[in-house]
Protein backbone atom coordinates (compact mmCIF):
# COMPACT_ATOMS: atom_id res chain seq x y z
CA UNK A 1 0.00 0.00 0.00
CA UNK A 2 1.52 3.21 -1.06
CA UNK A 3 1.96 6.49 1.49
CA UNK A 4 -0.29 9.08 1.07
CA UNK A 5 2.53 12.56 0.00
CA UNK A 6 3.22 13.57 3.65
CA UNK A 7 3.29 16.83 2.16
CA UNK A 8 1.29 20.05 0.70
CA UNK A 9 1.30 19.98 -3.50
CA UNK A 10 0.63 23.33 -4.14
CA UNK A 11 2.44 24.87 -1.59
CA UNK A 12 5.86 22.42 -3.06
CA UNK A 13 5.28 23.79 -6.21
CA UNK A 14 4.85 27.33 -5.16
CA UNK A 15 8.40 27.08 -3.47
CA UNK A 16 9.83 25.32 -6.47
CA UNK A 17 8.36 28.25 -8.72
CA UNK A 18 10.28 30.81 -6.53
CA UNK A 19 13.56 29.34 -6.53
CA UNK A 20 13.63 28.56 -10.71
CA UNK A 21 12.59 32.36 -10.54
CA UNK A 22 15.51 33.60 -8.67
CA UNK A 23 18.13 31.16 -9.78
CA UNK A 24 16.91 30.15 -13.39
CA UNK A 25 16.73 26.48 -14.94
CA UNK A 26 19.91 25.87 -15.07
CA UNK A 27 21.31 27.42 -11.76
CA UNK A 28 18.44 26.04 -9.82
CA UNK A 29 20.28 23.79 -7.85
CA UNK A 30 18.45 20.63 -6.31
CA UNK A 31 19.14 21.13 -2.30
CA UNK A 32 17.80 25.02 -3.13
CA UNK A 33 14.55 23.26 -4.94
CA UNK A 34 13.89 20.53 -1.91
CA UNK A 35 14.72 23.77 0.90
CA UNK A 36 12.44 25.81 -1.40
CA UNK A 37 9.77 23.36 -1.71
CA UNK A 38 10.59 22.30 1.93
CA UNK A 39 10.53 18.35 0.92
CA UNK A 40 13.18 15.61 0.62
CA UNK A 41 15.14 14.02 -2.15
CA UNK A 42 12.60 11.22 -2.54
CA UNK A 43 9.48 13.07 -2.08
CA UNK A 44 10.86 15.48 -5.05
CA UNK A 45 11.56 12.24 -7.51
CA UNK A 46 8.52 10.68 -6.55
CA UNK A 47 6.32 13.23 -6.85
CA UNK A 48 7.52 14.89 -10.10
CA UNK A 49 9.92 12.52 -11.22
CA UNK A 50 12.92 14.73 -12.04
CA UNK A 51 13.68 18.86 -12.36
CA UNK A 52 12.73 18.99 -15.99
CA UNK A 53 9.35 17.84 -15.28
CA UNK A 54 8.85 19.82 -12.14
CA UNK A 55 10.15 22.86 -14.76
CA UNK A 56 7.21 21.62 -16.81
CA UNK A 57 4.91 21.77 -13.71
CA UNK A 58 5.93 25.20 -12.85
CA UNK A 59 5.51 26.44 -16.70
CA UNK A 60 2.03 25.28 -16.95
CA UNK A 61 1.08 26.67 -13.48
CA UNK A 62 3.03 30.09 -14.31
CA UNK A 63 0.68 29.91 -17.91
CA UNK A 64 -2.16 28.91 -15.61
CA UNK A 65 -1.72 32.15 -13.19
CA UNK A 66 0.18 34.77 -14.91
CA UNK A 67 0.10 33.83 -18.76
CA UNK A 68 -4.12 33.88 -18.24
CA UNK A 69 -4.18 36.81 -16.51
CA UNK A 70 -2.31 38.99 -18.84
CA UNK A 71 -4.40 36.94 -21.72
CA UNK A 72 -7.75 38.33 -19.97
CA UNK A 73 -6.63 41.96 -19.58
CA UNK A 74 -5.66 41.84 -23.32
CA UNK A 75 -9.13 40.33 -24.31
CA UNK A 76 -11.49 42.34 -21.95
CA UNK A 77 -14.26 43.68 -24.28
CA UNK A 78 -14.65 47.10 -22.39
CA UNK A 79 -11.86 48.97 -23.03
CA UNK A 80 -9.92 49.68 -26.43
CA UNK A 81 -7.44 47.89 -27.86
CA UNK A 82 -4.58 50.13 -26.56
CA UNK A 83 -5.96 50.62 -22.54
CA UNK A 84 -5.82 47.04 -22.75
CA UNK A 85 -2.01 47.05 -23.74
CA UNK A 86 -1.78 50.21 -21.50
CA UNK A 87 -3.04 48.31 -18.27
CA UNK A 88 -0.95 45.49 -18.63
CA UNK A 89 2.09 47.17 -19.26
CA UNK A 90 0.69 49.14 -15.74
CA UNK A 91 0.36 45.73 -13.99
CA UNK A 92 4.38 45.00 -14.87
CA UNK A 93 4.94 48.29 -13.69
CA UNK A 94 2.67 48.59 -10.64
CA UNK A 95 4.45 45.34 -9.35
CA UNK A 96 8.22 46.61 -9.76
CA UNK A 97 7.26 49.83 -7.99
CA UNK A 98 5.76 47.41 -5.60
CA UNK A 99 9.44 45.93 -5.35
CA UNK A 100 8.51 42.92 -7.79
CA UNK A 101 12.03 42.76 -9.30
CA UNK A 102 11.80 39.59 -10.88
CA UNK A 103 10.36 39.83 -13.97
CA UNK A 104 8.90 37.00 -15.81
CA UNK A 105 8.98 33.83 -15.24
CA UNK A 106 7.94 33.03 -18.94
CA UNK A 107 10.40 35.41 -20.43
CA UNK A 108 13.63 34.04 -18.25
CA UNK A 109 12.74 30.48 -19.86
CA UNK A 110 12.63 31.77 -23.25
CA UNK A 111 16.20 33.15 -23.20
CA UNK A 112 17.17 29.98 -20.90
CA UNK A 113 16.22 26.15 -21.07
CA UNK A 114 13.76 26.29 -23.85
CA UNK A 115 16.61 27.67 -26.27
CA UNK A 116 18.48 23.93 -25.86
CA UNK A 117 15.54 21.91 -24.97
CA UNK A 118 12.86 20.88 -27.24
CA UNK A 119 10.16 20.10 -24.68
CA UNK A 120 10.16 23.11 -22.82
CA UNK A 121 11.15 24.87 -26.16
CA UNK A 122 7.55 23.68 -27.45
CA UNK A 123 5.66 24.50 -24.15
CA UNK A 124 7.41 28.14 -23.87
CA UNK A 125 6.87 28.63 -27.14
CA UNK A 126 3.20 27.85 -26.94
CA UNK A 127 2.91 30.02 -23.92
CA UNK A 128 4.29 33.36 -25.94
CA UNK A 129 1.98 32.72 -28.72
CA UNK A 130 -1.13 32.66 -26.46
CA UNK A 131 0.73 36.14 -25.26
CA UNK A 132 0.83 37.23 -28.97
CA UNK A 133 -2.95 35.83 -29.85
CA UNK A 134 -3.89 38.15 -26.47
CA UNK A 135 -2.01 41.42 -28.00
CA UNK A 136 -3.33 40.51 -31.46
CA UNK A 137 -6.88 40.41 -29.96
CA UNK A 138 -6.41 44.02 -28.37
CA UNK A 139 -4.82 45.88 -31.69
CA UNK A 140 -6.67 43.53 -34.61
CA UNK A 141 -3.42 43.24 -36.45
CA UNK A 142 -0.84 40.72 -36.24
CA UNK A 143 2.17 41.92 -36.84
CA UNK A 144 1.89 44.45 -33.95
CA UNK A 145 1.10 41.93 -31.58
CA UNK A 146 4.77 40.68 -32.75
CA UNK A 147 6.25 44.09 -32.15
CA UNK A 148 4.13 44.43 -28.29
CA UNK A 149 5.21 41.24 -27.39
CA UNK A 150 8.63 41.83 -28.36
CA UNK A 151 8.27 45.21 -26.21
CA UNK A 152 6.60 42.88 -23.18
CA UNK A 153 9.26 40.60 -23.38
CA UNK A 154 12.09 43.25 -23.22
CA UNK A 155 9.91 45.01 -20.52
CA UNK A 156 9.93 41.75 -18.10
CA UNK A 157 13.36 41.41 -19.21
CA UNK A 158 14.54 45.05 -17.96
CA UNK A 159 12.66 45.24 -14.78
CA UNK A 160 14.56 42.36 -13.60
CA UNK A 161 17.41 44.21 -14.63
CA UNK A 162 16.70 46.69 -12.59
CA UNK A 163 16.35 49.52 -15.13
CA UNK A 164 14.65 52.51 -14.24
CA UNK A 165 10.92 52.33 -13.63
CA UNK A 166 10.15 56.14 -14.77
CA UNK A 167 12.16 55.48 -17.75
CA UNK A 168 10.06 51.99 -18.23
CA UNK A 169 7.14 53.46 -17.57
CA UNK A 170 7.89 56.66 -20.37
CA UNK A 171 8.89 53.91 -22.92
CA UNK A 172 5.63 51.95 -22.26
CA UNK A 173 3.63 55.29 -23.03
CA UNK A 174 5.34 56.24 -26.17
CA UNK A 175 4.47 52.45 -27.37
CA UNK A 176 0.84 52.80 -26.53
CA UNK A 177 1.39 56.25 -27.97
CA UNK A 178 2.10 54.58 -31.43
CA UNK A 179 -0.65 52.66 -31.36
CA UNK A 180 -3.29 53.28 -34.11
CA UNK A 181 -6.05 55.13 -32.05
CA UNK A 182 -8.52 53.37 -34.37
CA UNK A 183 -7.48 50.12 -33.00
CA UNK A 184 -10.35 48.40 -30.99
CA UNK A 185 -9.43 44.59 -30.66
CA UNK A 186 -12.69 43.82 -33.01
Amino acid sequence: MARPREFDTDKALAGAMDVFWEHGYAGAALPDLLDGMGITRGSLYKAFGDKKTLFLAILDRYDREAVTAAVNILSDPSRPGPARVAALFEVVLGMADDGDRRGCLLCAAASGPAASDRQIGVVVQAMLARMRDGFEQATGDRDTAEMLLIHYVGLRSLVRGGADIAALRRGCAAVVAALPSAVSGA
